[in-house]
């Protein structure tokens, strides 16, 4: 028999889906990256600004994505202000592993609320969208996941 699934939208998921809202579009920001989800057809913009060390300093963010992907990447936003193309490469990495079963969940504030999605194949494209959009932003990454 087939262990039960978790709960995927779940009351914390769908607040932090809506907590992008303090995270709004900014066409002045200087890096732009986008990323779409091959299983799910969800997007994501991210606009970013970079101190002189390369360490952001100021994000916003357009989604067109499920509340798993929105949570996603509200965690991605809020722990985002100084980090640097190694955290984001680091820490895109240690997701692909969590979502293949290879890890644990990677140390990035905010993000243990999406867990129950690694049981949601489906929705894997949509949790990595915003670190893959900030990757493309900074010219180290693809655009569809």
């Amino acid at each position: 028999m087939n262990a039960p699934r978790a709960t995927l939208y779940t009351s914390a998921v769908l607040a932090a889906a809506t907590g992008l809202a303090a995270f709004p579009w900014d066409d002045a920001l200087p890096l732009k990256g986008e990323a779409r989800s091959r299983t799910c057809g969800s997007t994501l913009a991210i606009g970013l600004e970079l101190d002189g060390q390369g360490a952001i300093t100021r994000l916003g963010v357009r989604a067109h994505a499920c509340a798993i992907g929105q949570a996603a990447a509200c965690a991605f936003a809020r722990g985002a202000t100084g980090a640097t193309l190694a955290d984001l490469c680091r820490t895109r990495d240690a997701l692909e592993q969590w979502l293949d079963g290879e890890g644990g969940l990677p140390e990035w504030p905010g993000l243990d609320v999406i867990a129950p999605a690694r049981d949601y194949p489906s929705r894997h494209g949509a949790i990595v969208l915003a670190w893959d959009a900030a990757l493309a932003a900074l010219g180290n990454g693809s655009s569809e996941t």
